[in-house]
């Protein structure tokens, strides 16, 4: 049991360290390579805040756990609300871009109802998954020309500064350093979790919306709430909603690729009904803040405490 306790504290934070080397080293490589910084930025950058998650779930389900994998997905997006948005909103009041109002917030939407009729059935298969990634091409696409019409980079300053400071040979060092680091922190942490569910007779769905969303959840926290205390906390809103789009279509398909995964009746009824609820929070949130031009410490508490009681949900049932 300490074992796997201790398996899980060191895959995490191999986990969070390895994906960031892992990005830098992936998009600095591309753009040696003569890839556009728009498009570095709107696949290898915007991917790489899902790749905690994508490697977690890649690794879970090959073990035969993918409803670690599933709960990983979901608790995720649950915690980058209502924990990260809501920590973060506490520290300083987040700002409002019209633009992410008209274009980021209805895809997330979009996705979110997407994924339930996905889930309606109570697994996922390869068919499911197909449909997931298709949607994430469509996405990417029409991320990247409507950011392209608009004459944006897609990275920003510090990430350029980042990339331009490694030669060709270091940015594939850190690829490759990244990529390994990043299976085998994956690994180990599903390992550990897999066991901690074993020994304390608590679902591997539970364990993913617990342990390991809040885990993968890390680099988002960590980077809203440094850029919050920095004074740069309008890029937070933003990260969120990314991430929570790319999860559903990125992390979410993964198991039923690797092969068909049922999926327990709560992890419809409970855990995506808690996402869609807190997703259209949020979206009240930043729709009903439009003439403030910005989330308030009132809303970011009433996130955090909507995900506090759901933990306190997921703890009585389990």
């Amino acid at each position: 049991m300490l074992l796997a306790c201790l398996a899980i504290a060191v895959g995490l934070v191999v986990l969070v360290w390895s994906a960031d080397r892992f990005v830098l080293g992936a998009a600095a490589t591309a753009r040696h390579f003569g890839m556009s910084p728009l498009l570095i930025g709107m696949t290898i950058v915007s991917l790489g805040t899902s790749a905690p998650e994508i490697f977690v779930s890649l690794s879970a389900s090959f073990d035969g756990a993918g409803t670690l994998a599933i709960g990983n997905a979901l608790g995720s997006n649950i915690a980058n609300i209502g924990l990260v948005l809501g920590i973060t909103a506490l520290i300083a009041p987040l700002p409002i871009q019209g633009r992410m109002l008209k274009k980021e917030i209805p895809i997330l939407l979009l996705v979110t109802v997407i994924a339930g009729l996905v889930l309606q059935d109570l697994s996922i298969d390869f068919w499911d998954g197909i449909i997931l990634l298709s949607c994430l091409v469509v996405t990417l696409f029409w991320l990247f020309f409507e950011n392209s019409d608009q004459g944006t980079t897609g990275i920003d300053e510090e990430e350029s500064e980042a990339m331009d400071a490694l030669s060709t040979k270091q940015s594939l060092f850190w690829l490759v350093v990244g990529l390994v680091a990043l299976m085998l922190s994956a690994r180990l942490l599903v390992w550990g979790a897999v066991e901690v569910a074993r020994f304390f007779e608590i679902s591997e769905l539970v364990i993913g919306l617990t342990i390991v969303a809040i885990g993968t959840s890390l680099p988002e926290l960590a980077a809203s709430v440094t850029s919050a205390l920095k004074g740069h906390h309008d890029i937070a809103i933003g990260n969120v909603v990314g991430s929570n789009i790319f999860n559903l279509l990125s992390v979410l398909p993964i198991p039923g690729l690797v092969a068909v995964t049922q999926i327990e009746s709560s992890a419809l009824y409970r855990d995506y009904t808690t996402m869609f609820l807190l997703t259209l929070l949020l979206i009240a949130f930043l729709y009903g803040s439009r003439r403030a031009k910005r989330v308030g410490r009132r809303a970011g508490s009433i996130l955090l405490l909507a995900y506090v009681s759901y933990l306190g949900l997921l703890l009585v049932q389990s």
